[in-house]
């Protein structure tokens, strides 16, 4: 238990602000007619390189964040994952193959699929 508690801590203070600023930027930015600020952009995605690089190297060791079993610290991530995965910072999780492979499993997930599919009906 005490490794959920860690990884819900690092994706509520490293990893989802990082992660939310840049989806902001990529993605829903164009929503409202506004234009994509670069700085935020690099900055921030210069952020996620470092963090997704913990995460690397924490997930070559563990299928998943809190040991070999899908927790509530995977799922906790999944709605940015699901984001980032269609934007051009993709890439920072593609180079790096195990966060890739987690990222991957974790959103293959049937349940996942589901719920994603209603978000994008949404959104479409």
């Amino acid at each position: 238990m005490a490794n959920i508690a860690v990884w819900l801590e690092v994706e509520a203070h490293r990893f989802d602000p990082i992660a939310t600023k840049l989806i902001h930027e990529l993605l829903f930015t164009s929503y409202f007619d506004k234009e994509t600020d670069n700085a935020i952009v690099e900055e921030n995605e210069a952020k996620l390189a470092k963090v997704l690089d913990v995460y690397e190297a924490w997930l070559a060791m563990s299928k998943y964040l809190a040991g070999e079993c899908f927790t509530l610290a995977d799922l906790d991530h999944m709605p940015a994952l699901q984001y980032i995965m269609r934007i051009k910072v993709k890439q920072l999780i593609d180079e790096r193959p195990h966060v890739s492979a987690w990222c991957k499993d974790i959103l293959a997930r049937p349940a996942w699929e589901k719920v994603w599919a209603l978000q994008e009906k949404r959104l479409n």
